[in-house]
């Protein structure tokens, strides 16, 4: 199991944001997209720093009123299956809870099984689905719904 810090970000760290978002999924998230979404009512950004005080991951989310969304998590590839998506996962839980919401939404791909995995395996059930919600290349993959209580209820 990979040792990982998990601390709070800002807009201050989109560009860290960005290079691991970037090396995670291999498209851009510009920076400067990623200092607006950080400035904004109810966003929460973490990044998990490995056991030299690197970035490898991060986890980004949103809260309004009583709901919050995962927006984006992910760790570097060769940070992966060791249990920091569950780390990371859990702190953002967290700060969602603290923030006042009641519910956790996300959207994975269906071809994405760790992920699910993951999700599955910490309380979320499908909400949904949505057709075509992904873009690979020419081809369009689904979304699953996932929705999960917090707090007390989860």
């Amino acid at each position: 199991m990979t040792v990982l810090r998990i601390v709070p970000a800002g807009p201050a760290e989109a560009a860290v944001l960005s290079a691991l978002y970037e090396s995670a999924f291999g498209e851009a998230w510009a920076p400067e997209q990623l200092a607006q979404l950080l400035a904004g009512p109810g966003a929460l950004a973490l990044i998990a720093l490995d056991e030299a005080g690197e970035p490898a991951g991060y986890a980004l989310g949103r809260v309004a009123a009583d709901e919050a969304e995962l927006l984006s998590i992910a760790l570097l590839p060769d940070k992966r299956r060791r249990g920091g998506g569950h780390l990371l996962l859990d702190a953002l839980i967290e700060r969602c809870t603290a923030a006042g919401a009641a519910t956790l939404f996300l959207e994975v791909a269906t071809d994405n099984a760790a992920a699910l995995a993951l999700y599955r395996g910490t309380g979320f059930c499908e909400a949904g689905i949505r057709k075509g919600y992904y873009k690979v290349g020419p081809a369009a993959v689904d979304a699953i719904v996932m929705k999960r209580a917090l707090g007390a209820a989860g």
